[in-house]
């Protein structure tokens, strides 16, 4: 069995890539729910559905986000009516948001409806949110805080970094699937997907029962940097690293994370900087880590499989 952490695009590439070396026995992926936020009352869900849409092949390439061949009736004529239109919900996206508002409203755990959702959609791995219960990242700026959807989407990252918060993590409750998961002693490796290591991976690591569970760990946490020569594949990371004062470079993704992993997969670009990282006492694997189709996420979750396995049987020994 292989954890998989993930959060947004670098996740949910990496995911499929999983998915296609790995059974559904074999394999499930937790996801960030600190993005989630209600809107126009309904709940979204956006990394749970960035992954979800990646592995069904429904998702939107030229986006990032959303559904491919998506219409926007709606928002336009939300907006001729002078309703919000800042974040963009699309005609065929709006079925799964008011889906599962629907879902939790009547009681449904997050956990259940993501399930349901998810075969619906045609996947038979696992996805599981990271709780059951609403944690929202607070990113804090000059003056306060702002809601993560709020910085990200309305105002497009611009405001500097000051730190984050999680709001409601502590009493996060783990869905009842990963709980059987934490306990049935059959995980082989925790893989940390290449997501912003601030705001997608941060927020699951803030859930006690997770945070203590890979703190008591047997097996190894394998992670792949989403820094590459510099520069941050997608999405704000690299900002926020130089914002906090931390060196923009798999050695600084690194440095964040700590003990908290085993082993480190960096790009080939930044082989260099192998010996560095591996003097700290953490493993090293070099591989190409840019997944730009299924067949390079698919190489890449090969990659990632044989390093956890060789860190595994080291373990062992």
């Amino acid at each position: 069995m292989i954890v998989a952490l993930a959060g947004g695009v670098g996740g949910a590439r990496l995911a499929v890539g999983l998915a296609q070396v790995l059974s559904p026995r074999q394999l499930a992926v937790v996801v960030n729910t600190g993005d989630d936020f209600e809107h126009h009352g309904l709940t979204v869900c956006p990394d749970i559905d960035t992954v979800a849409y990646t592995l069904a092949g429904l998702n939107n390439p030229r986006t990032g986000w959303g559904r491919v061949d998506e219409t926007w009736n709606f928002m336009q004529a939300l907006g001729a009516l002078g309703g919000e239109t800042w974040f963009q919900l699309g005609d065929r996206d709006l079925a799964m948001h008011v889906l599962r508002t629907q879902a939790l409203r009547s009681g449904m755990p997050l956990s259940q409806i993501t399930r349901q959702l998810s075969r619906r959609l045609g996947l038979r791995h696992s996805l599981i949110p990271m709780s059951d219960t609403p944690v929202r990242t607070r990113v804090r700026v000059a003056g306060g805080e702002l809601d993560f959807q709020d910085y990200f989407v309305r105002q497009r990252c611009k405001p500097r970094v000051h730190g984050f918060r999680f709001a409601g993590a502590a009493r996060a409750q783990v869905p009842a699937p990963l709980a059987e998961i934490m306990t049935n002693g059959r995980v082989d490796a925790v893989v940390i997907c290449p997501s912003n290591p601030y705001v997608s991976v941060a927020p699951i690591l803030a859930v006690p029962a997770i945070r203590r569970w890979l703190r008591e760990r047997t097996f190894p946490v394998v992670a792949v940097s989403p820094i590459v020569a510099g520069a941050a594949i997608k999405g704000p990371a690299a900002k926020m690293m130089r914002e906090l004062g931390a060196p923009v470079s798999c050695e600084g993704i690194a440095s964040h994370y700590g003990r908290r992993v085993d082993g480190w997969v960096i790009d080939r670009a930044d082989a260099p900087a192998e010996a560095r990282i591996a003097a700290s006492g953490r493993a090293v694997a070099v591989a190409d880590t840019l997944m730009t189709d299924v067949a390079a996420s698919k190489a890449l979750a090969l990659d990632v499989l044989r390093f956890a396995r060789a860190l595994a049987k080291s373990r062992a020994r």
